[in-house]
């Protein structure tokens, strides 16, 4: 099975250790049995003796079977642990259209749900094991003392297997459909949690995703629950009743059809209630294996970048003076009834120390741009150039590290960083003071005291992060949008040539035309195409701004 073959890839040592231990532990049960048959049952007066013999393999059986449990149970937290981390990576190491296409819920799935699901799987794991490994050691014994009831037990349990798998492939067909529902329950949750101010105010549309969309998900996976775990115990009971059945055919053949001695049967129906417990398990923890090969395919269907690239190529280019999109396209491909969109081609040159603003309506292409610009998005056609050298595709990760941004749907972290490390603490009150919120926040410890405040002091913190990183290139987009007027008219006058005093090359996306004469260039972004206003066209969309304001205060 596959949980079993990723062990085998990634731990083939270890395994087989455990594996070394079970089959002890398999040997030595049987060597119970058989003494049993030899010493205690075939002998009229058993000695003393042969008590303590007993107890000797009793004792032996419970430190092999313990340690191949625990080392089993290690191991495979052990493993669960490395894929944890293994994933978090891959998330890091993966594009973020990709991640962007999967969604959130099917990513916080994955990082929660299945893994949790793999981590029960290796609670189970070793009695499976344990079971086979014991079955096999209990069929060679049984073998070797009768073939005849042998044959005949090996055709009864074979039986119960083929109504076991049938039950058993129900149970696996409906895990694999509730698993399909928890990706449903959770973009439920998520429009629940992140919807809570709308839903709030419009109780008919929390209604409505209630009953029309979270229930209907939360009722496909009851249903699938509780037929996967109806099959499971049908599958259970089947095995419980076919093995306590099989003692009775052994007893008829051995004894009606003189197959063998009767003692030959009293240790084949002391075997087979020995092995009553361990395949009963085995069989209850199939479902929970069958889960998490279920949870390993969701895992795999995510097609995440693969580890190795955690080292980032160093750019020739450290101290660039100029950057370049030539012939930059970018295409959304049309969804349903709604239409495609194409972004560019879009040729911009960006010089060191420079401040940029970019304009442009809603939807006219803006952030396209600046994902293009940073790294963020891979263009259809078209390069980046570096000093006039292009861009290679191993080069990307290292080139997005030139870049700091507060884009419109920001996360705010409470870890301050600098450029090789913790931000220096008198840097980081520097900016807090200047953002105006030394009065607001403190910093302890190299992280935030409070992250919850408004939309603006949030994008102000954020700022501040990104300011802290010291990057080449400060991207904001639409920054200004959630500020007050007095912190909004600090933020150009002020803040912006302060930056580019100290050498900050600067790319703000903006609507707030009417501070754009504070920019070296302006661009402006329509329909997907970026022209560069130049004078009478930037005189123009300057009184048009003038013009504006005046219309709304008159």
């Amino acid at each position: 099975m596959k949980l079993l073959n990723l062990l085998l890839r990634h731990q083939r040592l270890p395994f087989a250790a455990i594996i070394l231990l079970s089959l002890g532990s398999a040997i030595l049960s049987v060597a119970l049995i058989a003494f049993v048959n030899w010493r205690m049952i075939a002998v009229t007066t058993p000695q003393f003796g042969d008590l303590l013999q007993f107890f000797g393999l009793l004792l032996l059986l419970l430190l092999c079977a313990g340690a191949g449990q625990v080392s089993l149970h290690r191991l495979g937290h052990r493993f669960v642990y490395g894929l944890r981390l293994s994933l978090a990576r891959r998330v890091l190491l993966t594009d973020i259209e990709q991640l962007e296409r999967l969604g959130l819920p099917r990513l916080l799935t994955a990082l929660s749900t299945d893994l949790r699901n793999l981590t029960i799987a290796f609670v189970y794991l070793p009695e499976l094991i344990y079971g086979l490994i014991l079955s096999l050691a209990a069929f060679a014994y049984l073998l070797w003392l009768s073939p005849p009831l042998f044959g005949v037990t090996l055709l009864w349990l074979g039986m119960t297997l083929l109504l076991g798998g049938f039950f058993v492939a129900r149970v696996n067909r409906h895990i694999r459909q509730l698993r399909e529902a928890e990706d449903r329950l959770y973009r439920d949750y998520q429009a629940l949690i992140d919807g809570r101010k709308e839903l709030a105010l419009n109780r008919r549309r929390g209604q409505c995703l209630l009953d029309e969309e979270l229930m209907v998900n939360a009722e496909a996976y009851r249903h699938h629950v509780t037929l996967a775990d109806t099959f499971n115990g049908l599958a259970g009971n089947w095995a419980n009743v076919m093995v306590l059945g099989s003692i009775g055919v052994v007893f008829f053949c051995a004894s009606g059809l003189g197959w063998a001695e009767p003692a030959i049967a009293a240790t084949f129906a002391l075997c087979v209630l020995f092995l009553r417990a361990p395949l009963v398990a085995s069989v209850a923890a199939l479902p929970h294996l069958l889960t998490a090969r279920v949870s390993l395919d969701k895992i795999d269907s995510l097609e995440l970048a693969t580890e190795g690239g955690e080292q980032l190529p160093s750019l020739a280019q450290r101290h660039w003076q100029r950057l370049e999109l030539r012939g930059i396209e970018y295409a959304y491909p049309a969804a349903g009834d709604e239409q495609g969109f194409d972004v560019g081609p879009l040729d911009f040159e960006l010089r060191r120390g420079e401040l940029v603003f970019v304009v442009g309506g809603n939807g006219s292409g803006k952030s396209t741009f600046a994902r293009l610009l940073t790294g963020l998005q891979r263009p259809g056609r078209g390069q980046v150039l570096l000093d006039g050298k292009a861009l290679s595709e191993a080069e990307r990760p290292a080139y997005r590290q030139l870049f700091a941004s507060v884009f419109t749907d920001f996360h705010l972290f409470a870890r301050l960083l600098g450029p090789e490390g913790d931000a220096q603490p008198e840097s980081a009150s520097f900016w807090l003071e200047r953002l105006r919120l030394q009065h607001k926040v403190r910093i302890e410890g190299g992280r935030l005291s409070d992250t919850r405040f408004s939309q603006g002091q949030r994008k102000r913190l954020a700022l501040l992060l990104a300011l802290l990183e010291e990057r080449d290139v400060l991207l904001l987009d639409e920054w200004a949008a959630d500020q007050d007027p007095q912190f909004r008219q600090l933020f150009y006058r002020e803040l912006l040539p302060q930056l580019k005093t100290m050498g900050k090359t600067v790319v703000a996306i903006t609507h707030d035309d009417h501070y754009f004469d504070q920019a070296d260039r302006l661009l402006k972004m329509d329909g997907g195409r970026l022209i560069e206003l130049t004078g009478a066209e930037r005189r123009r969309a300057s009184e048009d701004a003038l013009r504006e304001i005046g219309t709304v205060v008159g």
